[in-house]
């Protein structure tokens, strides 16, 4: 029996993590999982919904045949998959209930024959992110940047594999477009088959440059569009890269014809239809952000026609409320997100049928997203429908025969097939017939009558989208706006300079920032300025200065009497009475030197509170907490240190304010940042903190810099802005540890650890210099290790540490500089600019750059050497090694199970 203590706790977390979370459009179903009966320990960790049953099928890393990321069926029934740095395979797969004692699964090695191939690579097709096949043929999605020497010598792009003479073997590879990306995992992900068959739709993350098209539904008019001082990321990543971010395509069977379906992305790896044959997406967060006011967590989008989801580089990301960007129809929170699939086809029951599956890598989650329409779009509830620890999902499908098909693995982790069915797997899987309500139906129509315009002008364009401007529905304004941006601006430039409705004149001038002239700068000013601002609701309030925000971005800061105008609407409104309203008057009064607005933006910096603006989560349920402690509570205990996201805006706001400032101000502003850096976010907290500081300290007299340098917490911030975990040193004696040999020593006893000296090992390794550990050590130069045991086996924890450059993330590679002069310079590439590379070249001080000019450069490419150096565990005894695995594994929780006495473990288990 539960002590009433422990029940107090457990309902005090649950409660704080509902507080802190909340429900977005959501609701999370109480659900009793089932454990599988298989005595297979791969399936016996898996936790899925009642009467459903899993299969473990095949490992290819444990039969050597690489990690695989990417799977479809061919149209004999046979499953072809990927290796992620690797070959492709094809699969004969035994029926369900079929002995697989007897019945084994098939696997073969596509080797590709191409006649006429004289290239000395050993892999002709492979290294794909997706698979589709259609249209008789195999599409392949290249994610590869081949550089020597290389296992495979094509580079990212689609291509489409051929079997031109009959006999079962591909023999025909085609290249349909090349894809420019620097490689890793933002680049060229899946291909899905149009709900028509007669075309192919392709989604790329942020790392892919967008190839030129031969139609854009999105108009080619695209920028960053953002008024609030940009601090890329302090890390590095992503710094090159800008709009529009990750992106959509729609391919015709021979690739001769693209066309932009959507952007604005980060980093979706998969795309799926749902029963409508509407288009969604599951786009990824960027964790380092996470605290910070710009942070988006994971997120499904209603990908329509035009659309664009504002991911800009580092802290420039739009907010949802834009409107001229869309909404999430469902914010998941913190993940990777991997795969997203239609179960329609599935022989499960109804409601799952319905929904669309959902695959985080990072937590091990098949999430059902179950989609209820809302006017043209929809909102959604979820559930969890399988999960299991460590279960890093990369790829799902349904089977021809019904049943759900998924991959574990990537970044060369060990890899599992799995099969899960319902019952006998004899369910119908008849096909489903929209719900939709005749005014849902008809919503849906109207917006699609509009996206019929997103394209070449037609003369009946304008009469038809500009009254949907006012409509209710924001998909449909939206898509009413994207039309109207698509013709001639000559032929309505001057029907929205004179139009009197306040909600139509609003989206107007929104179209008309992004495609009309820096001559109209003055006229636009004085049409939005006679809006009545007071009489409209919250959200055409925010249209309406975001407005005022594209014309000083597009059209430059108005001077004179339009700067009168603009100043003298807008200050009357600020400060408003929603964070916000608030954040956008207060960017946008600030830069153009309001009258005020500093005194304004501090004094509401000294009593801001927090509010979810419109990103509330579901993933931090009471049902998670319970069911996955370690996850559910490690989100909590991040979310109760959580830094004051609102005071951060308005402190980046101020970072570029050179008038308005009073000694006392001033003094107020600098000493909030020492505060500031007492609080704990993502691995880049810490560094955005600390540029918003030094922008702002550039801006104070020359006389002041070392004072307010001092009161801001300059003596906080040590190796890399943190405070680094308790070092001390390890007894030794210690020996060249060898993967099998430690590999061995843990698995030989591993309980009863010691917690304290774990953590001071993991200093003493030099672990704590470049990763974090629940918001301890440095944490930028590597990823955060909280989530480690979650993820990952004994084994590939002991690899990434004895062996870690066999494979490398993308955020954290080094780069290689192979310079005209013959020499090769090699570090993180953390900013380029004006010329010239910025690039940190020791991981135990980061924030030291040295510049390398762009023009003394021949060539650069990804680094296939960690900058995490090698042999940090062979000062380590035996023992040690045991107790630094286990910390590690724990996430830094002393309560970890990996902690309690061996004897305790069954008991324990069966209480379970």
């Amino acid at each position: 029996m539960r002590s009433k203590g422990k029940l107090s706790i457990k309902l005090f977390l649950t409660l704080a993590v509902v507080i802190l979370v909340g429900v977005y459009s959501t609701t999370i179903k109480k659900i009793g999982f089932s454990a599988p009966e298989d005595v297979n320990p791969k399936v016996q960790k898996l936790k899925l919904q009642p009467n459903f049953k899993a299969e473990h099928l095949y490992s290819p890393s444990e039969a050597g045949n690489g990690s695989w990321v990417a799977m479809a069926f061919d149209d004999k029934g046979r499953m072809i998959t990927s290796d992620q740095y690797g070959y492709l395979y094809r699969l004969t797969i035994p029926p369900v209930g079929a002995d697989t004692n007897t019945n084994k699964i098939k696997v073969e090695k596509l080797e590709i024959k191409v006649e006429g191939d004289t290239s000395s690579s050993k892999i002709k097709m492979g290294f794909a992110h997706g698979l589709l096949y259609a249209f008789n043929s195999l599409y392949v999605m290249v994610n590869n940047n081949p550089t020597p020497p290389a296992t495979m010598n094509r580079g990212s792009g689609l291509y489409r594999l051929q079997d031109t003479d009959g006999d079962d073997q591909f023999d025909k590879i085609t290249l349909l477009k090349a894809l420019v990306t620097p490689g890793g995992e933002h680049g060229p992900h899946s291909i899905i088959l149009a709900p028509d068959k007669q075309s192919i739709y392709v989604v790329s993350g942020n790392h892919t440059d967008v190839p030129e098209m031969d139609a854009y539904r999105l108009p080619k008019t695209w920028k960053e569009d953002n008024l609030f001082p940009l601090i890329k990321d302090p890390n590095g990543h992503a710094n090159d890269r800008y709009a529009p971010g990750g992106w959509i395509a729609n391919v015709n069977p021979d690739g001769s014809k693209w066309e932009l379906i959507s952007a604005g992305y980060r980093n979706t790896f998969d795309i799926a239809f749902n029963v409508d044959d509407e288009l969604f997406g599951y786009d990824s967060d960027m964790e380092w952000d996470f605290g910070m006011p710009w942070y988006r967590p994971t997120r499904i989008c209603h990908v329509t026609s035009g659309s664009e989801y504002g991911w800009r580089t580092g802290n420039s990301k739009w907010s949802p409320s834009y409107p001229d960007n869309l909404p999430p129809v469902l914010n998941v929170g913190q993940g990777s997100p991997t795969n997203l699939i239609s179960v329609k086809n599935a022989r499960f029951p109804e409601k799952f049928r319905r929904s669309l599956f959902a695959f985080d890598w990072s937590f091990g989650i098949i999430y059902s997203v179950q989609l209820k329409p809302d006017g043209s779009s929809y909102k959604a509830d979820a559930e969890v429908f399988a999960s299991g620890s460590p279960l890093p999902l990369t790829d799902g499908i349904i089977g021809p025969d019904g049943a759900l098909y998924f991959l574990t693995g990537g970044r060369r982790l060990d890899s599992d097939l799995y099969r899960v069915y319902y019952g006998d797997n004899t369910s119908s899987n008849a096909p489903l017939t929209s719900n939709l309500t005749p005014a849902q139906k008809q919503a849906q129509n109207t917006r699609k009558q509009l996206e019929a315009f997103h394209g070449n002008p037609d003369p009946k364009a304008i009469s038809t989208a500009w009254p949907q401007l006012k409509n209710s529905d924001r998909f449909i304004r939206y898509a009413a706006r994207i039309a109207v941006e698509h013709q001639p601006v000559a032929e309505w430039q001057e029907k929205a300079l004179s139009e009197k409705d306040p909600q139509i004149l609003t989206q107007a001038m929104i179209a008309l920032a992004r495609t009309g002239g820096s001559d109209l700068k003055a006229r636009m000013i004085n049409a939005l300025a006679t809006i009545n601002f007071s009489q409209l609701p919250e959200p055409q309030k925010i249209d309406v200065v975001r407005a005022f925000e594209l014309i000083v971005l597009r059209m430059g800061k108005p001077e004179g009497a339009a700067y009168a105008k603009m100043v003298g609407y807008l200050n009357p409104q600020y400060p408003a009475k929603t964070n916000e309203l608030n954040r956008i008057l207060a960017k946008v009064l600030v830069n153009v030197e309001a009258p005020g607005a500093v005194s304004k933006t501090m004094a509401l910096m000294a009593t801001a509170k927090d509010d979810d603006n419109g990103q509330k989560t579901f993933t931090n349920s009471a049902d998670l907490v319970g069911r996955n402690p370690q996850y559910g509570l490690d989100i909590a205990g991040m979310l109760a240190k959580t830094p004051p996201a609102q005071k951060i805006y308005y402190a980046t706001v101020l970072s570029e304010a050179k008038t308005g400032w009073t000694p006392a101000l001033s003094e107020k502003y600098f000493q909030w940042y020492k505060t500031a850096f007492t609080f704990k976010g993502g691995n880049s907290y810490i560094g955005f903190i600390d540029r918003a500081r030094k922008m702002a300290l550039a801006n104070v007299p020359k006389d002041k810099v070392e004072h307010y340098t001092a009161i801001s917490g300059n003596d906080l911030l040590i190796t890399n802005g943190r405070r680094v975990a308790v070092v001390g040193n390890p007894k030794g004696p210690g020996r060249d540890w060898k993967m099998e040999d430690a590999l061995a020593v843990v698995n030989s006893d591993s309980t009863n650890r010691d917690f304290a000296n774990g953590r001071m090992l993991f200093g003493a390794a030099l672990c704590s210099t470049c990763h974090s550990m629940k918001g301890e050590g440095g944490g930028a130069v590597g990823p955060d290790l909280s989530q480690l045991g979650t993820r990952f086996s004994d084994r590939d924890i002991l690899e990434s540490i004895i062996l870690p450059s066999k494979v490398i993330s993308d955020q954290y590679a080094a780069t290689d500089f192979h310079m005209k002069d013959g020499t090769t310079i090699t570090g993180r590439l953390k900013n380029e600019e004006n010329g010239k590379y910025y690039v940190s070249m020791n991981p135990f001080s980061p924030q030291t750059l040295q510049v390398i000019q762009k023009k003394d450069v021949a060539n650069t490419n990804l680094s296939n050497v960690s900058i995490m150096f090698p042999g940090t565990i062979n000062r380590l005894n035996k023992e040690e090694v045991k107790d630094l695995l286990a910390y590690l594994k724990s996430g830094g929780n002393k309560n970890h199970e990996v902690y309690k006495p061996k004897a305790n473990k069954a008991t324990t288990a069966s209480v379970k």
